[in-house]
């Protein structure tokens, strides 16, 4: 590969990562169309995956190609716990259950964590860069929508205290990225995992998009 693999893998998920943006589900909801209701169900959502995701963090931990994307300063589940409180109230929990994509994408990432760390990060990357990229503007919509505070209960998720410069941090992710100790058969594999986690990603937006369709 001779360009930078955070470039590879960048420009190789385009198509899929703009697919997911472009959701009916995620359009209304960023249009400001959609009420509260659906940004809570869509929380829930992320709760699963972010569980899934953070379950790992402690044995990969020392693992030499997952080991160094995992960052404290990134851990978002007890954030999204804190937004679910506030929006759903203490027994948030109470049965609470996973939409069958949501299963299959978390199903997935535990697979890779499990049994494979280089398909783990294509997981980490497509989750924590566009929380600290587009992410920001679902919270910017929640906030100015639905009356949060800024920064505050409700969108806890989206507010990353602990990276002073998210640029400066997404700029060494992506020198680690660079640097993924892998041969390039096995950074090929890594895109292509790339791509179907913004597939199963968008199979959650296509599964809440006909749970709350547009009546207006």
């Amino acid at each position: 590969m001779d360009a930078p693999f955070s470039t590879v893998i960048r420009t190789a998920s385009h198509e899929q990562h703009t697919e997911a943006e472009n959701s009916s589900f995620m359009s209304d909801m960023l249009g400001g169309r959609l009420g509260v209701e659906a940004y809570r169900r869509y929380t829930e959502q992320l709760w699963f995956v972010y569980r899934a995701l953070e379950s790992a963090s402690a044995a990969l931990a020392a693992d030499p190609v997952a080991g160094p994307f995992i960052r404290p300063e990134l851990a978002r589940t007890a954030r999204l716990e804190l937004d679910l409180t506030h929006l759903g109230g203490p027994d948030w929990r109470t049965g609470l259950a996973p939409l069958p994509a949501t299963a299959a994408y978390a199903a997935r990432i535990e697979e890779c964590a499990r049994t494979w760390p280089a398909g783990y990060v294509a997981h980490h990357y497509t989750r924590y860069l566009g929380d600290l990229s587009g992410g920001q503007i679902i919270r910017g919509t929640a906030e100015k929508t639905w009356g949060f505070a800024r920064k505050g209960d409700g969108v806890r998720f989206y507010v990353f205290d602990g990276i002073g410069n998210p640029a400066a941090f997404k700029r060494e992710y992506r020198e680690l990225l660079d640097a993924l100790p892998v041969d390039d058969l096995e950074k090929q594999r890594v895109v292509e995992e790339c791509r179907r986690a913004f597939a199963l990603n968008t199979a959650v937006f296509q599964a809440l998009g006909r749970e709350f369709p547009l009546s207006a």
